[in-house]
């Protein structure tokens, strides 16, 4: 396999030092970027899967607290997001085929790891839309030794009347050749950049909030607006058929804010009460974006996915 150098933003990316992007080609000739942020002497690689609007540099915070806990990262830019060739011919919507498409991507992404070389054991770190897309991924056997969730798209978040509302329109706009279409009530801008960090939905840190505004500001081409509705269609299949599935036999750990407002906190819950060897961190006061909320909670969170990780790779030397 061949890794062709890619950009890579280090000067917004505040990561460990030696980070470096490459272009890798899932199975349908999709390009996508892989980011790594190396660590010598590794414990493990934690492969890091971002949610929709993000990109590789945004986790570059995220790649210096798992460095300073022995861990090396690997992150994604998936389909039609961050610096990958976007899929609709206004490049500002979310969009994809289907949504088992993103399995072609993590394919890639494990054949980089091969290719690079990448320390043993592998862990999953999933956020939001990444959280959906790496649940059916450890569901077919990722080979992971834990997972770790923040935020995990398992259901969106709606109310019950605005639901039935939001699968009609989903399916009907779809048929009707609207898909490639926004979803209402949301716009082609990125959110970070219309929003003010007061009364955001994602954190409440306001310098991670700059940070997320800055470096959307220093590169235009890492932002991505709203949702297609045929992205929303997709979505609702989806999560819907993986809460009809049973959980991997996995060590597992999810985060859910006190503050969510963006995924589903029920079928959140739901799922980890069906997940044998998981467990559910509520955490108080945190928002949708636990990995890059206030230095408390990101240390409390950090310490726990590291305290999983690397106490499943001593049990299995020990086995």
């Amino acid at each position: 396999m061949q890794l062709d150098p890619a950009p890579f933003f280090e000067d917004v990316a505040a990561g460990p030092a030696g980070g470096a992007a490459w272009w890798v080609t899932a199975s349908d000739q999709v390009r996508i970027r892989v980011g790594l942020w190396p660590v010598a002497g590794a414990r493990g690689t934690v492969l890091l899967f971002p949610g929709r609007t993000e990109y590789i540099e945004k986790y570059g915070d995220t790649a210096r607290e798992l460095a300073a806990r022995g861990l090396s990262t690997l992150a994604i830019d998936w389909r039609g997001q961050g610096l990958v060739d976007r899929l609709l011919k206004d490049t500002r919507i979310g969009h994809v085929a289907r949504f088992t498409d993103y399995q072609r991507d993590i394919a890639a992404v494990l054949r980089a790891a091969r290719e690079l070389d990448l320390p043993r054991p592998y862990y999953l770190l999933a956020h939001s839309m990444g959280g959906c897309i790496g649940l059916r991924a450890v569901m077919e056997g990722l080979p992971v030794q834990a997972c770790a969730f923040t935020g995990p798209m398992w259901g969106i978040q709606m109310s019950p009347v605005m639901r039935p509302i939001g699968w009609a329109m989903a399916t009907a706009g779809t048929a009707l050749g609207f898909g490639d279409r926004l979803t209402p009530n949301s716009t082609g801008e990125s959110y970070v950049l219309t929003q003010d960090f007061d009364g955001n939905t994602l954190t409440n840190d306001p310098e991670m909030y700059r940070m997320m505004q800055d470096q959307l500001a220093a590169h235009p081409d890492l932002a991505l607006g709203g949702p297609s509705l045929h992205w929303l269609r997709e979505a609702l299949l989806e999560t819907r058929h993986l809460a009809s599935r049973a959980s991997p036999d996995l060590s597992c750990v999810t985060f859910l804010g006190t503050q969510e407002a963006i995924v589903d906190s029920a079928a959140i819950r739901t799922r980890m009460q069906i997940w044998p060897r998981g467990t559910l961190e509520v955490v108080d006061s945190a928002q949708h974006e636990v990995l890059m909320d206030t230095p408390a909670i990101r240390a409390q969170v950090f310490d726990r996915i590291a305290a999983l990780f690397l106490n499943t790779r001593e049990s299995a030397q020990a086995d």
